[in-house]
């Protein structure tokens, strides 16, 4: 990667100077508070790195999908006073994006002070498609860091998204990669080029047309894919399996029979699980049995019953397979995790990731939410991804405009 860097940036001297920074903020909540804090934790060094520079830094961030206005269930304030809590140096929440609150504070912004400016998705502009649109809204961030300014774009989770905060405002001012932009690019190139194997990819979640791009990018690369989530139940009726009520694609049943004759190929092999625990219903507390993976009808709740997890013999067989890795990616929990009866299966994932000698990557998004509510330390893995859907268009080949921006 070619991108000037953010110690470049640091060498240059940042004190009294205005450095728009892009952090990824994006956490889940419970009401009003936060329930997976990796990506705050994650934003830290590059801000501390700045600020203990004497850096006036100015955030940017977004937090969920609010239609172009201000909705309070999506206001920042919970992600920044969690961040005022973690943080060496002072932090406080603008009171708007562009406004005047916002101008105000960043006015009477301090050297090696942070001022998060609410959510940038309260402002349409800010994922519009009109060029012109976001190059406006794209003005008005700039214009906050006076005649002077840098940007650092440290959210590798929205390096895939053209959008205001993420593209624009780097073609404004001189721009440099944050140190977690860098490292996530690092850690994914392993997974891309010259990569130790064998190499086994994990891949759950619920929907199988959500991992098709990256899916079709795998073969020839993985030696194996580890197939479960509620996508294993396309897998298992495009094998011509009845999957009773579990979650199915049928228009999808097509593309995964083509993968599976095009994988033996490219020398990958799919391997999907052999038993499913099956529930009555989609309840925590629901009545559920284990079953043959080719037989989920056959459990007591017929055609009525549910797949909520991959069977204790499936996750021993992918725990083995992930133990004689040398290269592993993960994406997707194998079931429901957050129900405790049917988590055993995701659990298993994380913990032969634990056990094993090969280099580890977690990607992003509900994989992270899952091993950290099983209670695994992010430690325990080679990398925990900030982004899982950057993660998984760069696996998918794709270029991410807020990564080719700054190479310009």
């Amino acid at each position: 990667m070619t991108s000037n860097t953010l110690n470049e940036l640091i060498a240059e001297g940042v004190r009294g100077r205005y450095i728009l920074v892009r952090s990824d903020l994006n956490v889940p909540l419970d009401g009003f508070t936060v329930t997976d804090d990796g990506r705050i934790k994650a934003s830290l060094p590059v801000l501390a790195k700045l600020t203990d520079a004497g850096a006036r830094v100015l955030v940017t961030a977004h937090l969920g999908r609010p239609k172009g206005a201000p909705e309070d269930k999506y206001s920042l304030r919970p992600a920044v006073a969690r961040l005022a809590e973690l943080a060496s140096f002072k932090v406080t929440l603008a009171g708007d994006t562009v406004g005047t609150a916002a101008r105000e504070a960043a006015e009477s912004l301090q050297d090696g002070e942070v001022l998060v400016l609410e959510n940038v998705r309260f402002d349409p502009r800010e994922t519009s498609k009109d060029d012109a649109e976001r190059g406006a809204f794209a003005d008005e961030l700039v214009a906050l860091t006076g005649d002077n300014g840098a940007y650092v774009d440290d959210a590798f989770g929205a390096v895939h998204r053209k959008h205001a905060s993420v593209y624009d405002v780097a073609t404004r001012l001189p721009s440099y990669l944050g140190d977690l932009v860098h490292t996530e690019v690092e850690v994914l190139r392993k997974l891309t080029t010259d990569t130790q194997r064998p190499y086994v990819v994990v891949l759950g979640g619920s929907k199988v047309s959500d991992k098709l791009a990256v899916i079709d990018n795998l073969l020839g690369k993985a030696d194996t894919i580890l197939v479960g989530g509620g996508m294993l139940f396309t897998f298992l009726a495009a094998a011509g399996h009845k999957v009773a009520s579990s979650l199915l694609e049928e228009d999808q049943i097509p593309v995964v029979q083509d993968y599976l004759k095009r994988a033996a190929d490219a020398g990958t092999e799919f391997v999907v699980p052999t038993d499913v625990v099956v529930a009555e219903k989609f309840a925590a507390d629901a009545a559920h049995e284990t079953v043959p993976a080719d037989n989920i009808e056959g459990s007591s709740f017929g055609a009525q019953g549910i797949g909520l997890d991959i069977g204790p013999d499936s996750a021993a067989a992918f725990a083995e397979r992930i133990k004689s890795a040398r290269t592993v990616f993960w994406n997707g929990p194998m079931g429901v995790f957050e129900f405790e009866a049917f988590s055993a299966g995701t659990r298993a994932i994380a913990q032969a990731l634990t056990e094993t000698e090969a280099f580890t990557v977690v990607g992003g998004g509900d994989s992270a939410a899952a091993v950290r509510t099983l209670g695994f330390a992010d430690d325990q893995f080679g990398h925990i991804s900030t982004g899982g859907g950057a993660s998984l268009e760069y696996l998918e080949g794709k270029e991410l405009p807020g990564l080719s921006v700054l190479d310009r």
